[in-house]
């Protein structure tokens, strides 16, 4: 049996493992690289082992570093499965067709500027027709069941929940190859307890080997419950001057979790109410498969659903902005408001035009609840520069910006080694992948210093036997 590392191996992006047992190849997740443009299309188009000769797919969740490059994977020659669970099914379908049209504008751009320059086009890595033959190919699992399935022969997989997004989940392999029995542990993103809307993420408790993600593996979080009290003061505080909050926020799960958060803070009284609007169109569609999966909600949801008699994602405030005209028409409203806009890191989309439209009014709040990732618009604002650039013209920034932390969707460094130290007692290895080399050192020497020395932090294009 042979593990290879193909993507978020000294990196966070790009999530794909190659397992060869049994004389077949199962790949855990398919995601993008993402980053530079120049620096990941190439990374993108090629894949270092032949899709052609991939028996069987599992995902973990929809996120497009774990699922967006499954589009390429197909057009190079994939023919079989992907598994996952039913509302990951769902999320993915609309984020890869999403994805798709993405990467045709990026394409029709580079063209432009290359045209310029006389030099020969490029191929969108995939487009919304190619993302769309992916769609019939999902094997939806029922992950609330503990339902298990053999992807390739001599292999028992079943899903457990990661507490990340809506449907996302841990993957456990049972394997058998020669007589001999393993079981094999993909972490997928571990999630944090008390997020809103999903459930806890569930700790292995016993495994041989561990692929596991170590996004935070030098950090710890705040409590998102802390981080919700400094969002409710911000929200409080813009209205009750008359302002506008506006919100980039990721247009899956971020933007569900802030809409059931001010569902429950307005129903309480604890800030004004005030007109809320969803403004992207993802967001939208994907708040809908959100509706469609109350299965995925924990208690705490189901209890405020059964008490409040309203539903989680939907009030009497809350308005989802479907079309280019009524989003427009938000910037002539001048009335005390908030808007959460995709993208998160407010380098496209919707939420562009609604900070050009609103960073110069001192009663307005620009609300980072995000990591932003360096040279976006979103990490100016999180860095107080004092004025920003938005389509060619500079704007002052007048308006607060306050940055809430404590809201990431990824375990911090306290579940991490809970979720490792959980298996220390069977495990014969553990790799750490999805973190960058400071984050997944530290967690291996604080591992160690638990006498846990089999831990490995394996390179690009790794292959290890076991």
């Amino acid at each position: 049996m042979r593990i290879s590392f193909h993507g978020a191996a000294h990196t966070v992006t790009g999530s794909q493992h190659l397992i060869e047992v049994n004389g077949s190849r199962l790949l855990l997740d398919c995601g993008l690289f993402q980053g530079r443009r120049a620096d990941t299309y190439e990374r993108n188009l090629n894949f270092h082992h032949d899709p052609r000769k991939v028996d069987a797919v599992i995902l973990s969740h929809a996120h497009i570093d774990h699922a967006g490059n499954l589009p390429n994977f197909v057009k190079r020659g994939f023919e079989g499965s992907i598994y996952t669970t039913r509302a990951t099914a769902e999320l993915a379908s609309l984020m890869i067709r999403d994805s798709g049209r993405i990467q045709e504008a990026d394409a029709k751009y580079v063209n432009k500027k290359r045209a310029e320059r006389g030099e020969t086009p490029i191929e969108p890595l995939y487009t919304e027709h190619d993302a769309e033959e992916v769609t019939g190919m999902f094997n939806a699992v029922d992950a609330t069941r503990g339902m298990t399935f053999e992807p390739i022969p001599g292999v028992i997989a079943r899903f457990f929940e990661a507490g990340h997004i809506l449907g996302a989940a841990g993957i456990s392999l049972e394997i058998e190859e020669k007589g001999k029995k393993i079981r094999l542990i993909f972490s997928g993103d571990i999630g944090r307890n008390n997020i809103p809307l999903l459930y806890d993420p569930v700790f292995p408790d016993a495994a041989d080997y561990m692929i596991m993600e170590s996004t935070y593996g030098d950090k710890l979080h705040n409590d998102p419950e802390i981080a919700f009290v400094e969002f409710r003061a911000v929200v409080k505080r813009t209205l009750e001057r008359g302002g506008k909050v506006i919100v980039p926020a990721f247009a899956v799960g971020r933007t569900q979790e802030l809409v059931y958060n001010l569902n429950q803070m307005m129903q309480a009284g604890d800030v004004p109410s005030a007109p809320v609007f969803v403004d992207s169109p993802l967001a939208v569609n994907a708040t809908q498969i959100f509706k469609n999966h109350p299965e995925c909600f924990d208690e705490q949801t189901r209890k405020f659903v059964m008490e409040s008699r309203h539903p989680a994602l939907d009030f009497k405030m809350l308005t989802y902005v479907k079309s280019v005209e009524e989003s427009k028409a938000l910037n002539e409203r001048k009335e005390p408001m908030i808007i959460i806009s995709a993208s998160g890191m407010a380098e496209m989309g919707r939420i562009v035009h609604h900070i050009k439209n609103n960073i110069e009014d001192p009663k307005n709040t620009i609300c980072i609840v995000s990591w932003q990732a360096p040279n976006t618009m979103g990490r100016r604002l999180a860095d107080l520069e004092p004025e920003v650039k938005i389509f060619g013209k500079t704007y002052q920034r007048k308006c607060d910006v306050v940055t809430i932390g404590g809201l990431s969707g990824h375990a911090g460094q306290d579940l991490l080694m809970k979720y490792a130290t959980g298996v220390k007692d069977s495990v014969k290895q553990i790799f750490l992948v999805h973190g960058e080399e400071k984050q997944a050192m530290t967690l291996k020497s604080l591992l160690k210093e638990q006498g846990m020395d089999q831990v490995h932090y394996p390179d690009m294009h790794e292959s290890v036997e076991l």
